[in-house]
């Protein structure tokens, strides 16, 4: 790796010490917008330069019909058109005419108005009217459930909504009786109609508030410009337990959170497209999308169900968002790059037996390339209608929000065809922290170094054995500081004095957690998670999280969970089986079934699923504590709408623990439920 890392003051003498990246050792970087300190200070500075390309992308949808499964579900199929394109001026028309609508609206500067709604162009529209006109943004996850978005609106005094029609109908609408405070919705329009609501809301579409701004123009301007140190967001997270934290997240601090990403995307330029598909509530898709915003390259809007020539909501022979977008760049979650690679596999599983033997052959001659940092030009045609499925034209991924699994990134580094980065942050640190040398860092499980605008430290934890004079590499609980650091949790001052730090040089710092290595090269490595560490009754400790990624890299799981507590002597896995590979496999043995409920109790398809889970873990190397004992298989997928997975898709482990708390029990019957 070529950049390297040196510690603030004398790592010999104090091994904790924090680590830089060497360009901003002697002081960490705030912007790379002509010193611009605002997000509306740097959305103007793209419009000066940008003013007349293409900035947000919308697909028009053409037509919409119901399809029949040959199981008997019925599916909405879609077709939609080409990307029409909004001009970086015509966004910019659009955030001062929302900006001067919510103001006639009756809402004022420093006054919080909330977004709730789907990841799609209005949503950035709105919030960069919140910015410009000096409001306090508030994220809600659309995929939320009713207590989670009742919570984190009346926490917030919110007063003004903006969201869709579906989603004041399907969820908005039951949380209404305990939002008194709560007058104003603004609604993007669909087919769904509004109706039934208190006589204490007034409804206004997007389209109306637009038109309605424009006809405040030329009178005096209601805007308040922002300071670096003001609270641009309260930015909800997704909830892994309990509920939402509000963290407040200043100008300066998601200023400086986009300038150290920016610097590590190569070659990011006006010429790149961008697919935006991840939950913009979220702070990795957020902070992604601004990076290549102010950047002057094109941002194209889709969802998971729309995002390939495969996915759910496209109709059969019609392309999917990503081979009509071609884009240059985009960001994933590991799980989202873990479908693909299932699905990918499962297409060439299809496949003739020549054009698997010809794949696989390609794939591992291929791979000892890419292991070793080099490219296979010629190779790489063989992999066309691989690349095809997300246009042919990636040149970098990213993955955040988790681990990534080393199988699943070599298998999108081979089949891409591109390098895939990762990135370690969170959304107390604006999703910024540590990102890998996308161009020339070839290895796997690691996060990269700090980025120039944050530094990390390794504090000892003395019950996990983790400690900063560690050999062969220094390791310890994470913590995270710069001016990335956000301002701490909305009305929770116990938990900011609990996770957030300010050491006597006045720098803050976030506590992350998360247990990690430095190793040779720079790189920051996580290895473990405080709360993933469970001690199991005969006194072995095992890491839940590190254990389930594993079992996932199974073509056969499409989600994992463990439970496991200090009660019991082994770990229990509740498995939900990838629905193609499974019904497949049952065809195979003879099984005519169908339905997923049915095969998940088939005594022949438990044994195979206990099959897989003993090759997983034997392929992952788990030593025996680590395999669990004892297994449930779940034929219902796990969703953010049944509130057992985040927006993000990671696993709420309190109420998965309480959802199965029958099934828990029957399997420990001498031991209660630890929740």
């Amino acid at each position: 790796m070529s950049l390297k890392l040196r510690a603030k003051a004398t790592n010999s003498e104090d091994p904790g010490s924090p680590y830089r990246c060497v360009e901003h050792f002697n002081e960490l970087l705030t912007s790379v917008y002509d010193g611009r300190r605002t997000i509306s200070g740097v959305f103007d500075y793209a419009v000066e330069k940008h003013g007349g390309r293409d900035s947000l992308g919308t697909r028009q949808l053409v037509s919409e019909e119901d399809e029949k499964q040959a199981d008997g579900k019925v599916f909405k199929k879609a077709t939609f058109g080409e990307y029409k394109w909004l001009t970086f001026s015509q966004v910019s028309e659009k955030v001062e005419d929302v900006g001067r609508g919510l103001a006639a609206l009756g809402v004022t500067a420093g006054q919080n108005v909330a977004l709730f709604l789907e990841t799609q162009a209005e949503w950035m529209i709105a919030a960069q009217a919140c910015f410009r006109f000096g409001y306090t943004l508030v994220t809600v996850y659309a995929t939320l459930g009713e207590e989670g978005i009742t919570y984190s609106l009346d926490q917030t005094d919110v007063a003004c909504v903006i969201t869709s029609a579906n989603l004041v109908m399907s969820k908005l609408k039951q949380c209404l009786p305990k939002l008194p405070k709560l007058t104003n919705i603004v609604y993007v329009e669909s087919e769904n109609e509004i109706k039934d609501l208190p006589d204490t809301i007034q409804l206004t579409t997007f389209t109306d508030l637009q038109s309605r701004g424009r006809s405040e123009e030329g009178k005096a301007s209601p805007k308040q410009s922002p300071t670096h140190d003001q609270i641009a967001m309260i930015m909800y997270t997704s909830g892994t337990t309990g509920n939402p934290k509000g963290v407040m997240i200043s100008h300066g601090n998601f200023v400086a959170a986009m300038s150290g990403m920016a610097a590590r995307i190569p070659g990011l330029s006006v010429d790149d497209t961008y697919i935006a598909y991840l939950p913009l509530a979220h702070v990795l898709e957020l902070a992604a999308e601004s990076v290549l915003l102010c950047t002057g390259a094109r941002i194209g809007y889709s969802t998971p169900l729309t995002l390939t020539d495969r996915s759910s909501r496209i109709k059969s022979g019609t392309k999917g968002d990503a081979p009509t977008l071609k884009p240059t760049l985009m960001a994933a979650v590991p799980e989202i790059m873990e479908r693909m690679r299932k699905a990918l596999l499962q297409a060439v599983g299809e496949g003739s037996y020549l054009r698997q033997t010809v794949f696989h052959y390609a794939y591992n001659y291929k791979l000892g390339y890419v292991e070793k940092g080099q490219d296979t030009p010629v190779v790489n045609k063989l992999f066309k209608a691989a690349r095809g499925l997300l246009g042919g034209r990636v040149r970098a991924m990213l993955s955040g929000g988790a681990p990534l699994d080393k199988q699943t990134q070599r298998f999108m580094n081979v089949c891409m065809c591109c390098p895939v980065g990762q990135g370690y942050g969170l959304t107390e640190t604006c999703g910024a922290g540590t990102i890998t040398q996308v161009s020339s860092d070839h290895s796997t499980g690691t996060a990269g170094p700090p980025i120039a605008s944050c530094e990390v430290k390794l504090v000892p934890w003395d019950e996990g054995g983790y400690f900063p004079t560690n050999k062969p590499n220094p390791q310890g609980e994470v913590w995270l500081g710069g001016p990335v650091i956000t301002q701490g949790y909305y009305k929770n001052e116990e938990k900011t004095a609990e996770d957030y730090h300010v050491d006597e040089d006045g720098q803050r710092w976030f506590k992350t957690g998360d247990i990690g290595e430095i190793l040779n090269d720079g790189s920051l490595k996580i290895i473990d998670r405080k709360k993933d560490l469970v001690k199991l009754s005969h006194g072995e400790y095992i890491a839940v999280g590190n254990i389930e990624s594993k079992l996932k890299a199974s073509p056969l799981f499409d989600n994992v969970w463990l439970y496991a507590s200090s009660l019991h002597p082994t770990a229990m896995a509740f498995i939900v089986p990838n629905e193609k590979a499974f019904v497949a496999l049952a065809t195979s043995k003879g099984i005519t079934e169908k339905k997923m409920d049915d095969l998940c109790k088939n005594s022949e398809m438990e044994k195979a699923i206990k099959d897989a889970l003993l090759k997983a873990a034997k392929t992952a190397h788990l030593q025996k504590f680590e395999i669990p004992q004892k297994m449930y298989v779940e034929s219902v997928p796990w969703t953010p709408e049944t509130g057992l997975i985040t927006s993000a898709f990671k696993l709420k482990r309190k109420a998965l623990t309480e959802h199965y708390a029958d099934k828990i029990a029957e399997n420990f019957p001498q031991n209660q439920v630890k929740v």
